[in-house]
C-alpha cells in the first residue's frame, strides 16, 4: 500500500503557451482538465484519446533531474497536469487510482520528447527517461486540489 500527494497542478491554454500553476481544477471523463490545451483541443499531440486527458510527473524525477544530469526545471516545466510526491506512477500503467476523489486509470507511460526538450531548451530526454511520467485516463467527474492524497482505490 502506498499514499502520495498533489505537489502541484499546472495547465496551459493553448499548445506551446507556458504552463500556468493551479490550486485546482475540475476533471471531466473524455474531455480532460477544465482550461487546459487538450480539453480546450489546442494541444500540440491532440488526438481525442483517453491518453491525453490527463497526465502526471513525479516530483522526485524533477529533482532526480538536477540532481543526476543538472537539469533544472520547475515543477511546471515538464508540461505534465499534475505533480505528485510519493507516488509509483511508473507501476501505475492498466491500474485504477484516486487523485483526492477522482477516480482516474493509468494508460501509459509518457516519455519525454524532443518537442519538450525544445520548449524547455534542457536535455530533458536523457534526464526523465523512464521516468517522465504517466499518460491516464479520467474515469469519474470532479475537483482536485494541491494536497489532495494519491490513492489506491478503495475495494
Amino acid at each position: 500500500m502506498w499514499k502520495g500527494k498533489v505537489d502541484s497542478i499546472h495547465i496551459a491554454p493553448a499548445a506551446k503557451a507556458p504552463t500556468q500553476a493551479v490550486d485546482h481544477v475540475e476533471l471531466i471523463p473524455g474531455a480532460g482538465l477544465v482550461g487546459d490545451r487538450y480539453f480546450l483541443r489546442q494541444g500540440t499531440f491532440f488526438k481525442p484519446e483517453p491518453q491525453h486527458e490527463l497526465t502526471l510527473i513525479e516530483a522526485e524525477a524533477i529533482e532526480a533531474a538536477l540532481r543526476e544530469y543538472k537539469v533544472s526545471l520547475a515543477p511546471g516545466e515538464p508540461r505534465r497536469n499534475v505533480v505528485t510526491r510519493d507516488v509509483p506512477l511508473n507501476h501505475l500503467v492498466g491500474r485504477d487510482f484516486m487523485i483526492g476523489g477522482v477516480k482516474v486509470h493509468g494508460i501509459r507511460l509518457c516519455e519525454p520528447c524532443s518537442h519538450l526538450e525544445g520548449l524547455t531548451g534542457s536535455p530533458v530526454i536523457k534526464a526523465l527517461r523512464h521516468r517522465g511520467g504517466l499518460r491516464a485516463q479520467i474515469l469519474t467527474q470532479g475537483v482536485i486540489r494541491v494536497g489532495d492524497a494519491v490513492t489506491e482505490p478503495i475495494s
